[in-house]
């Protein structure tokens, strides 16, 4: 799987050490964001949106943004097209994300999860699959209506 992991200057530890741990699960993985040379304060915008717009253009599979809270990053990502995303603190949310919500982009707080809660958030998230259940599915239809109705109001406007 290709996945782009994206952070703020709050999450450049957490990003990199994520970073080598899902390449040790055999997955591509392209970084974004402030280095530890380099640390100079970063608007989560400005990382948020190529990581989103990267997914919904299908130019890598998943996105991971870290920043304090996860909040922020959510917020931006969920504007463009086809992203589903969310804060998520904990295994379980991450599996149920993945299985009820098909998100494919996952935000995570590198102010709330150490290192190791943050790798074992992002394998189950990882490893979930979307159900595909008729009602999921169903629902998953609707969010996509509605983000097509607020595509044709904003090029009518």
């Amino acid at each position: 799987m290709k996945i782009m992991v994206g952070c703020d200057h709050r999450g450049i530890e957490a990003r990199m050490n994520l970073a080598r741990t899902i390449r040790a699960w055999g997955h591509e993985v392209i970084e974004m964001g402030p280095t530890p040379d380099n640390p100079a304060s970063v608007d989560y915008p400005d990382v948020a949106a190529p990581v989103a717009r990267a997914v919904s253009e299908g130019t890598i599979d998943r996105g991971i943004l870290i920043c304090g809270t996860g909040i922020g990053m959510s917020v931006v990502a969920n504007k463009f097209s086809g992203v589903r995303a969310a804060p998520i603190l904990d295994v379980f949310t991450a599996e149920l994300s993945r299985r009820h919500n098909d998100l494919n982009v996952l935000c995570l707080s590198a102010d709330l999860l150490n290192a190791d809660a943050m790798a074992d958030v992002t394998g189950a998230w990882l490893q979930t699959e979307f159900s595909g259940e008729p009602r999921h599915a169903r629902r998953l239809g609707r969010v996509a209506e509605i983000e097509n109705e607020q595509i044709d109001l904003l090029k009518n406007n």
